[in-house]
């Protein structure tokens, strides 16, 4: 079992999207069991993104509660939107969102942190089909609501998940082929790593645009997970980051 993680860029459009099944499926060759963890639909100005949602009404100012259920939205969509288009490419699947997925989440709305995933829903559906869809960025306090992660807490989600389900890995799918050394929207001449330690790979995240959320490669850290970023645009290989 893997855990394959898309983000905004990577759920952007139709055509990207078809990239994405298209690593599902060879991730489904490979290892025969696929867990999918989904951000939400593209940037800012993408009107199903996280930021466009927050953007519906100046009153989730009043409701962090509130505010959190609307956030949740996008990645909601982006699993019922990919679900929808595997079934088309004849890739069975099934969505589990909610209380389903067995994460639970507390501190504070907008900023939860995972307290614990009870993996028994998630196992049990895995035993009908082996591809299985998870929004990111969310999960349940005790009291039943929505909160949310925190910016990049999808990444979060599927690092989490794979150390409950004791995935061999988690690939992240971006829009640079791995871990560069130095970021190549602004530096020409960047280079693809092709291996780092974990404590190689944390001071790298110090920067405006980190590769993956902090907090979650800390946590991979701390449960020894093996991450895999690679590029979604084809089949080069990433970057390999070992505990």
């Amino acid at each position: 079992m893997i855990i394959q993680k898309f983000g905004g860029v990577a759920m952007g459009d139709e055509q990207t999207r078809l990239k994405c099944i298209a690593h599902i499926k060879d991730g489904l060759d490979k290892y025969g069991v696929v867990v999918v963890v989904v951000s939400a639909i593209g940037r800012y100005g993408n009107p199903y993104s996280t930021d466009s949602l927050l953007r519906v009404t100046d009153a989730f100012s009043y409701s962090k509660e509130a505010s959190d259920l609307a956030a949740s939205c996008g990645e909601l969509i982006a699993a019922a939107v990919l679900s929808a288009e595997l079934k088309r490419e004849g890739v069975s699947n099934t969505v589990l969102h909610g209380y389903k997925t067995g994460i639970l989440v507390e501190g504070e709305f907008g900023d939860g942190t995972i307290d614990r995933i009870d993996p028994t829903a998630i196992n049990r559906t895995l035993k009908k089909t082996n591809c299985l869809i998870i929004p990111g960025f969310q999960g349940m306090n005790q009291s039943g609501q929505v909160m949310t992660l925190g910016r990049g807490g999808s990444d979060l989600t599927a690092i989490a998940l794979a150390a409950a389900l004791e995935a061999s890995h988690v690939e992240f799918f971006k829009d640079v082929p791995g871990v560069m050394t130095s970021d190549p929207h602004k530096v020409a001449n960047s280079v693809k790593l092709d291996v780092l330690k974990m404590d190689q790979f944390m001071p790298l995240l110090n920067c405006d645009r980190p590769i993956i959320q902090i907090r979650a490669a800390k946590f991979a850290s701390k449960k020894a997970i093996p991450l895999y970023i690679r590029g979604i645009a084809g089949t080069e290989k990433g970057t390999w980051i070992l505990p």
